[in-house]
Formats: C-alpha cells, structure tokens, sequence
C-alpha cells in the first residue's frame, strides 16, 4: 500500500520554487523568493525536523541540488542574483560550510544540474544571459570554470546524459531548454576540452515546441538508447529519442497536450517513469507502453 503524503510547513515567507530530497531520501532541501534555502530531516519513520536555514542570496532562489554522497553532503542552490552557492554539511558537528560562490553569471540563475559521479564533482548552471557554466572541483580543492553561450535569449533549464559504460560514449553531455523554444545538446570535445554544440536542430523537426522550454530532463540510462523529456509554455511535453549509433539526429514524440502550461518534468531512479507537473496545479505519473505510446 502506498503511504499517505506528508505536508511539511517549510516556514518559508514566500513563494517556495523548489525541492529536492537528497540521494538517500532522508533530507530535503528546499528554497525560496525569501531568498533563503531550507534543509529538514526526513527520514522515514521519525518525526520531520528543521535541520538549518541558508542564507547568502541576495535574491529569490530557483533551485536546488545535492550532490552524490561520495563528494560528502554538498547542497548546490541558484538564484535570481546571478549567483551558484555551494554548502556543505561537516561530520560530525552537523554545522554547514560555504564551500564555494559561483558569481559568473550577469543574470538570474535559472537551472543546475549535477554531472553523473564517475566524472567527478562537476555542476552545470544555466542563466537568463544565455550562457551555461560548468563548475568542477579539482583535486587541489581548487574550482575551474568553463562556460559556453547557448542562446541570446536565456537559458530556463540544463540537464547532464548518464555516464555511459560504452568507452566510446565517455563525452560528457548536456542538454539544455531556452527561451528561444529550442532544445539544444551539447558534447565537451575530450581533446580540446571545449563544449560543442551537436549538429541539430530542434526547430527544424515534426514536432517541435513553439513557446519558452522551461524544462529538461535527461533519462537515466534504459539500454542503448538515449531519451530526454521536454516541457513547455506551449502546454505540452515532448519526447526525443536518440539510437545508438543514429548519429546526431533525435527523434521527437508528443508525450501530451496539456490545458496549462507544463513547469517541471522529472524521471524516475530507473528511467521508465516521467512525472509531470503543470499549471493546473496537477502531478502526472507517465509510463511507455511496450508499443511506444505513453
């Protein structure tokens, strides 16, 4: 039997913008337009605590981020001020720690996303001015930044490809969501450590999306195949498919065609499920069917 939901009363004194348990499912962290981030305890069987309140922005916060536990408890947020923070919770006095403060960006910080483990401790942020960043922890506890400009209109949303076991699918990948309705991939060249746009067009496809991408969402691995949902203020939801092998080309499918506009899509651990959430204040669970349809 499935268990009843919980209703946690963040204390926040605004609009809360996102939230996210952590790898073990026994933290949540939320944020914002208070402009602070919230960590409560949430472990099964016990009682919801507040564990702590973060501050450092200096404007409403949009998302956050853990990392995977192997980097210890590392909580990434992003904000309206242009800024990526990076708090890190010490063992085993419980205290968190400003690690690191990513001031790069001229405008609001929309997105974050965590790099798969196995590349190391990287985060990529997108940006209202367009660009995207990523941010990589070096073995001297030092940071490195590169960056790359995907549109001149904003960037709403990036996602990271699962690492793959293929030795010659170790590129690190990106997927990104803009306000200029596009849907754009990204490669980082292993060789000249510069990221790359792939040779694709998501305009120029059947299906396409015809209002601000506000989000994106790269599956985890389900075999050879690669799948990313995208959702939109053109009030649908968008499958691409990629195949091994099938070059730079993807395939688009129309999840759904929504009464409101689509904020927020969200796979499950295993990739056979996308939850969607959608201006009519309505979650939806979705699953593919053996014959392709959802």
């Amino acid at each position: 039997m499935p268990s009843e939901p919980v209703s946690i009363d963040t204390q926040h004194n605004d609009m809360v913008h996102d939230a996210q348990l952590d790898y073990y499912g026994i933290k949540l962290a939320t944020c914002s337009s208070d402009k602070t981030v919230k960590v409560f305890n949430v472990a099964k069987d016990q009682e919801v605590s507040h564990v702590i309140t973060l501050g450092g922005h200096e404007g409403p916060v949009y998302e956050v981020a853990w990392a995977h536990p192997k980097f210890g408890s590392i909580l990434a947020s992003s904000s309206f001020d242009g800024s990526v923070l990076l708090h890190r919770e010490t063992h085993p006095t419980g205290s968190w720690d400003l690690v690191h403060a990513h001031r790069m960006h001229e405008s609001s910080v929309n997105s974050i996303s965590y790099a798969p483990h196995e590349y190391g401790l990287i985060l990529a942020a997108g940006s209202s001015d367009g660009k995207v960043s990523v941010i990589t922890h070096k073995d001297d506890d030092s940071w490195e930044v590169a960056h790359f400009q995907d549109n001149k209109l904003g960037v709403n949303s990036v996602s990271f490809a699962p690492y793959s076991s293929n030795p010659d699918k170790k590129e690190m990948r990106l997927v990104v969501g803009g306000c200029d309705n596009q849907v754009r991939f990204w490669t980082l060249n292993s060789e000249t450590n510069e990221w790359e746009q792939d040779d694709f067009d998501s305009s120029k496809t059947e299906i396409f999306h015809s209002d601000w991408v506000r989000d994106v969402a790269w599956a985890p691995s389900v075999g050879s195949e690669s799948i990313v949902a995208s959702c939109s203020e053109d009030k649908t939801v968008i499958i691409w498919s990629q195949s091994e092998g099938g070059g730079s080309g993807w395939t688009p499918k129309l999840l759904n065609s929504f009464e409101d506009p689509v904020w927020r899509v969200s796979w499950s651990l295993t990739g056979n499920i996308l939850a969607v959430s959608s201006g009519d204040n309505k979650i939806t669970l979705w699953k593919a069917t053996l014959d392709g349809k959802w």
